[in-house]
């Protein structure tokens, strides 16, 4: 009978500890503002914008401007959260000492990325779902093949890979107000002149060097999944060379206050 209510101290397990970080991770991005700015309102406004710009000035694009520009805007809202919202968030955690002290609790360092991590994928869910159904109402018409379903979900993921190792990057290794300032000019820099929105063909000679951009090989890896049925191996292949390099500086100049 004393048994029954003896104590039995001990940590969470360790998938429980990160799915309740990147719960907490992903509420806390959807409550700011200003991520939720990026996240959302903004994709939906290129997109909203783009379509109906459409109809009063001439673009080299070879479909219906709804069907180009849906999955550019799937792919400006994956860099919207992956990387300037994980940038600029990252960026003053560092400066207000909470990653340290979340270092300090039981939840370990590899458990806190994945923390981020699956924060991100909750907030590209969200997303997709908003950003899909804005598309729809427009008369979106996307293809449904296997090919479709295989290239988006790999262009989720190595997009994510790609510019979520860039955020990091930017943000363990500048101060946060240089991070929140870098973040919005390489965003912005990105989304009117990184091919994400819009196809590399649209951009002339540019284009050849902007496809092997994150920013135009995640536009191209989306538009050939929803556009073609496709999997685009090419662009595929430049974004997990980003997500590697990115990695790979990160693990090096990141520091944690």
């Amino acid at each position: 009978m004393s048994g029954t209510f003896a104590p039995a101290p001990g940590a969470a397990p360790f998938w429980r500890q990160v799915g309740a970080q990147a719960r907490m991770e992903a509420r806390l991005m959807l409550r700011n503002g200003e991520q939720l700015l990026l996240a959302v309102v903004i994709p939906v406004i290129v997109l909203i914008g783009g379509v109906e710009g459409a109809k009063h000035v001439t673009l080299h694009i070879s479909h219906r401007p709804i069907d180009e520009f849906a999955p550019g805007v799937l792919a400006l809202a994956i860099m919207s959260t992956a990387f300037t919202s994980l940038a600029i968030a990252t960026g003053f955690e560092r400066r207000y000492g909470v990653i340290k002290r979340l270092g300090s609790s039981p939840l370990p360092r590899s458990g806190l990325l994945l923390g981020k991590v699956g924060a991100l994928l909750l907030v590209e869910l969200f997303q997709v779902i908003v950003v899909g159904v804005v598309a729809f109402a427009l008369g979106w018409e996307p293809t449904t093949d296997p090919g479709t379903v295989a290239g988006f979900v790999l262009a989720i993921v190595l997009g994510t890979a790609a510019f979520g190792s860039l955020g990091l990057l930017m943000a363990g290794a500048l101060r946060a107000e240089a991070t929140l300032a870098a973040a919005n000019l390489v965003y912005l820099l990105l989304m009117a002149a990184g091919a994400v929105v819009l196809p590399t063909s649209s951009y002339g000679a540019w284009g050849d060097v902007a496809r092997w951009l994150p920013s135009g090989a995640l536009g191209n890896a989306m538009r050939a999944a929803f556009l073609h049925a496709h999997v685009d191996a090419a662009s595929l292949l430049v974004l997990a060379g980003w997500a590697i390099l990115g990695t790979l500086l990160t693990a090096r100049t990141f520091r944690w206050e």
